[in-house]
């Protein structure tokens, strides 16, 4: 039966333009050269999605609705970007899901920042990551063809593993950032009053969203459980992707032949998402100057580490990235909450080194049980 995913990707491309497919693999005759640029992606990815939100940190960004768009905005921007250096290659619209899902998880991140703190927010939802890709790879999800691993033994050890991680992370005792005093725009001018008046000048509010006022333990509750649900969102946002990819073998090979549509998705989506935060707040949003640069920056680092991923993919392949790269920044999470002094303390420390190393050990049995893994020769779908 033809899955949703395949049903819709092969009624939403761009009719092909000449030379517009390139086909890529992961040890196509690259050489050391290849490998290395790979081993490079992927350092940037790891550096660059556990880095991203630091800019942030020092800044009040309420909500988050606002710095969010700020946020998409930077992101697709960095895209464009490429997508012009990459001489504006055929566009596919169904990579524009993928983008819609990520930005749904990504809607969570300030509320987890501020109730479980940086470090642990990263850690938590970069193992969910990892499991929710792995899951629907190993399975075939949504119409992607099933990968069957060299050693089911280790590959599953590998993923319990990473499971018991998430939790370890749970018994650490973090110190969140709390609500500061910001300048935001609490009104604006009436209709009798001209539109340059004092009124309508930045004013000092105190800011107090629902999550600062919440009890510590549900505050804890409701942090980890956005941080899953954020953490399944980003491991299935390249499903539709490698799905089409799977069930059109004539369609582009090349991951950042789809970046600029997938960017797309999340500006559409982020722009969305604003819209129905505007109308919920009456037209009276929270508009927080302060984060707009940050922002920028922070979307700008993430936009360079999700090419970087692509790049990983097409020199390594994805049984190398992808266990590195979804669990590398938590690695970089840990030590930005120690250093911020989240995550303090001997007993808090000892946690995270058990944390850190039956992370490391489940992403590398994981990607090691994946060797000789083959594909499911089936398609899916039809043109």
């Amino acid at each position: 039966m033809e899955s949703y995913f395949t049903s819709f990707a092969s009624n939403s491309t761009i009719p092909f333009t000449t030379a517009s497919v390139v086909t890529t693999t992961a040890h196509s005759g690259g050489g050391v050269s290849s490998e290395v640029l790979g081993y490079i992606a992927v350092i940037v990815a790891v550096l660059l999605f556990g880095s991203n939100l630091v800019p942030v940190k020092k800044f009040e960004t309420g909500d988050g609705v606002f710095f969010q768009w700020i946020y998409c905005i930077a992101i697709w921007l960095t895209g464009l970007v490429l997508y012009g250096v990459r001489h504006f290659p055929t566009f596919y619209p169904i990579a524009m899901l993928g983008g819609f899902l990520w930005c749904t998880g990504n809607m969570a991140t300030v509320p987890i920042i501020k109730t479980i703190g940086l470090g642990q927010g990263i850690l938590v939802w970069a193992s969910f990551n990892l499991l929710s890709g792995w899951a629907s790879g190993r399975f075939g999800w949504f119409g992607m063809k099933p990968e069957i691993p060299g050693d089911p033994v280790l590959n599953y050890v590998g993923v319990v593993l990473c499971l018991v991680s998430a939790f370890v992370y749970m018994f650490m005792k973090t110190t969140p950032q709390t609500s500061v005093e910001i300048t935001v725009i609490v009104n604006g001018p009436t209709e009798e009053e001209p539109l340059l008046t004092p009124s309508a000048v930045p004013v000092r509010e105190t800011e107090s969203v629902i999550y600062d006022r919440l009890p510590p333990v549900p505050k804890r509750v409701i942090g980890t459980v956005m941080a899953v649900i954020a953490g399944v969102l980003y491991g299935f946002n390249f499903t539709p992707i490698i799905a089409y990819k799977d069930n059109h073998p004539e369609a582009s090979q090349n991951g950042l032949d789809y970046a600029f549509a997938h960017f797309c998705g999340i500006l559409l989506s982020s722009t969305g998402y604003l819209i129905i935060y505007c109308f919920a707040m009456r037209n009276k949003p929270r508009i927080y100057n302060q984060a707009i640069l940050p922002g920028i920056v922070a979307g700008v680092m993430w936009g360079v580490a999700d090419m970087a991923w692509f790049i990983a993919n097409d020199k390594l392949s994805e049984t190398i990235s992808f266990p590195i790269i979804t669990s590398g920044p938590a690695m970089i999470g840990g030590l930005w909450g120690v250093f911020f002094r989240e995550i303090r303390g001997k007993r808090n420390i000892i946690i995270l080194l058990i944390a850190f190393a039956i992370t490391i050990t489940g992403s590398v049995l994981t990607g090691l049980s994946l060797s000789g893994a083959s594909k499911n020769a089936t398609v899916t779908g039809s043109m």
